[in-house]
C-alpha cells in the first residue's frame, strides 16, 4: 500500500513551497486565543444573520478541531469558516457554500469534521468537491457515521477518513489511494488536555478527521 506522500501525489497534492499550508476549518468557528491554537490567519462567519467577521467559537468543537490540526502542523495557516454557533447543526447547503468559500480563498486543505448521511444532498456536495479540486483544494471528511456512509466524505473527489482507535494520534493509515480519492484511518482522540482523562474529553470521528488533516498538512509543508 502507498505511503502518505505517494497517496497525496496520486491525488494531485504535493508540497507547498514559498508559503504556509492553508487549512480551512469548517466548523463552529475558532477561538484564536486558545493556547493550543495560537492564532488564525483569518476567517468568516457564514451563519445567517451574523456579522461576517464574527468567527469566534462559542461552542468549543471548532477550537478543539483546530487544536488537533495545529498540534501536527504548527506552521500551517488556519482559516476559520463558521457555519454554526452554539448547536452542532448546519444544512447541506451551508456545507457546500463553506467548501466553495474556502476553496475560493486559497485553502489547500478543507477540514470538514461534520457531514450528512442524507443521500439527497450528494449531487450538491459533489459539485462543491469538484469546484474545490479545480481550485487546488482538497476536502478531508468522515467517510461514514457508524456504519452509514457520510457525505461528502464518501463522495469523489475527497480524502475520506475512518476511525482507528489504535492508530497513533500523529500518524494515519493509508487504506486506498487514487486520483479521485484517498481513504485513511486515524485516531479519534483529540489533543490531550492536562488533568482531563481521555474518556472525559471530546473524541470520535470529528477528531479522526482533524488528526488526518494535521498529518496531511505536515506532509505538504516544505518545512516538514
Amino acid at each position: 500500500m502507498a505511503g502518505l506522500e505517494e497517496a497525496l501525489a496520486r491525488f494531485g497534492l504535493r508540497q507547498v513551497t514559498g508559503r504556509a499550508v492553508r487549512v480551512a476549518v469548517i466548523d463552529s468557528g475558532v477561538y484564536a486565543g486558545h493556547p493550543h491554537v495560537g492564532g488564525v490567519a483569518g476567517g468568516v462567519s457564514l451563519v445567517a444573520g451574523a456579522a461576517p467577521d464574527d468567527y469566534v467559537d462559542r461552542n468549543g468543537h471548532g477550537t478543539a478541531v483546530a487544536a488537533a490540526i495545529r498540534e501536527k502542523a504548527p506552521g500551517a495557516d488556519l482559516i476559520a469558516v463558521k457555519i454554526f454557533d452554539r448547536e452542532l447543526a448546519a444544512t447541506a447547503s451551508d456545507l457546500a457554500r463553506a467548501i466553495e468559500w474556502a476553496a475560493g480563498h486559497g485553502a489547500d486543505l478543507i477540514n470538514l469534521s461534520l457531514g450528512t448521511t442524507n443521500p439527497a444532498h450528494a449531487e450538491r456536495l459533489t459539485r462543491s468537491l469538484a469546484l474545490a479540486r479545480a481550485g487546488g483544494a482538497a476536502v478531508v471528511a468522515a467517510s461514514r457515521q457508524g456504519s452509514i456512509p457520510s457525505l461528502p466524505g464518501s463522495l469523489r473527489p475527497v480524502i475520506g477518513v475512518d476511525l482507528e482507535w489504535d492508530c497513533p494520534r500523529d500518524e494515519v493509515l493509508v487504506v486506498a489511494a487514487g486520483p479521485e480519492a484517498i481513504q485513511l484511518r486515524a485516531s479519534g482522540f483529540p489533543r490531550p488536555i492536562p488533568g482531563v482523562p481521555p474518556e472525559r474529553n471530546l473524541r470520535g470521528i470529528s477528531f479522526a478527521v482533524a488528526n488526518a488533516t494535521g498529518v496531511i498538512a505536515r506532509a505538504l509543508s516544505s518545512s516538514a
